[in-house]
Parts: C-alpha cells; sequence; structure tokens
C-alpha cells in the first residue's frame, strides 16, 4: 500500500469533513454505528489472515492516513515520514481499526499519549517505538519495499497465513494458549503438505 504524490495519505479531507460529520450525527445510534463498520471494512481488510500487507509510507500519514498505516502488518517509512492521530483536534477519535494496532505495537500508555496529543511522530522516532518495519532514505522506499515484498512472497502462502494468524493473536494467550495454537497449526501444515488438507 503507497500514496501517490507528497504523502502517503493526510487522513481526512476537513472540508469534507465539516460537511459529511453533522449528517453522520444526525442519525440514530445504531445508524452512525453501521455507516462507521463500513467505513472500517474499507481499512481493517488489511489485517485478513490470508494476506501480508506492507505500507510503504513518505511524508505524512495523518489520521485515517495513520490508521490505514496500522492496519497493514509492517510498515517501512522513508525518512521524511511522519505519522499522527490528529482526530482529537476535531474532537473526535480514531475509528478506523488504529487504536487496537496502536497499543499493540507501543503499549497502552504511549498509544494514549499519540492519539491525546495528536503530536506528529518523526521517521526515527517512529522505528524506536515500534512503529515501523524499515527506515530508509526516500529514494531507497521502493526497492525495500519491493526485496521485502519479495521475501514476503517467497514464503509458502499456507505457512505464511498460519504464521500470520498465530502471530495476531499471540498477545491475547497465555502460554499454554499459544502452544495449544501453535501446535494445531503445525497440524493443519502437516496434513497440508502430505496432501490429507
Amino acid at each position: 500500500m503507497r500514496g501517490e504524490g507528497r504523502a502517503f495519505s493526510a487522513g481526512l479531507d476537513l472540508s469534507a469533513a465539516r460537511d459529511s460529520l453533522p449528517p453522520l450525527a444526525q442519525l440514530s445510534p445504531e445508524e452512525c454505528a453501521d455507516r462507521i463498520a463500513g467505513f472500517q471494512s474499507a481499512f481493517t481488510w488489511l489485517r485478513k489472515p490470508s494476506i501480508v500487507t506492507i505500507a510503504a509510507v513518505h511524508g505524512h500519514a495523518i489520521g485515517a492516513g495513520f490508521q490505514l498505516a496500522l492496519n497493514c502488518d509492517m510498515r517501512v517509512l522513508a525518512d521524511d515520514a511522519r505519522f499522527a492521530m490528529a482526530e482529537v483536534t476535531l474532537g473526535l477519535v480514531p475509528d478506523l481499526g488504529g487504536t487496537k494496532r496502536l497499543a499493540e505495537l507501543v503499549g497502552p500508555s504511549r498509544a494514549l499519549e499519540i492519539c491525546l496529543t495528536g503530536r506528529r511522530i518523526a521517521a526515527d522516532e517512529a522505528e524506536r517505538i515500534g512503529l515501523a518495519t524499515a527506515v530508509v532514505p526516500p529514494d531507497e522506499l521502493s526497492a525495500t519495499v519491493s526485496d521485502l515484498a519479495a521475501a514476503v512472497l517467497a514464503a509458502e502462502r499456507g505457512a505464511a497465513a498460519e504464521i500470520k494468524a498465530l502471530l495476531a493473536g499471540a498477545l491475547a494467550k497465555t502460554y499454554p494458549e499459544q502452544d495449544r495454537a501453535e501446535r494445531e497449526a503445525q497440524t493443519r501444515r502437516l496434513r497440508d503438505i502430505a496432501g490429507l488438507e
């Protein structure tokens, strides 16, 4: 996933938001939540276990743009990249699948600080706190992402999907639960390799 132009994604178009937010507020709570669920699905499909996604981030990734990058499995940043969870500056909350991933990557306390302040996070800090898989000069971004994608694509598809699922659920499980998940995943892989699935 990459943006075109000067930035990965500047996020919500503020002029359009001023027109679209009041009508959302006029919907019933259920209708409003359903509408937001539709917006979320445009972002959260990136987390599907059957695919591995990489965000190639240059310039700004603000608000919805930051959440788009967060929904990807990996984020390779040009050293000019800047993240910001700016929804709070509009009196809103992040609602496109970014809060859980942000808390998983940087911890709840740091995630709270990032969301409440709306501050810009430079690429070097993003790498230091776990938001970036790698940071490279802008002229190396495409080649770095291509190399990473080639390495990911070289992995056997079924094994890659199982690994992604194992890691996605690991933090919520106890060691015995994760051990069991690993056993079950390995059993499926062995049966698939043997042609029994």
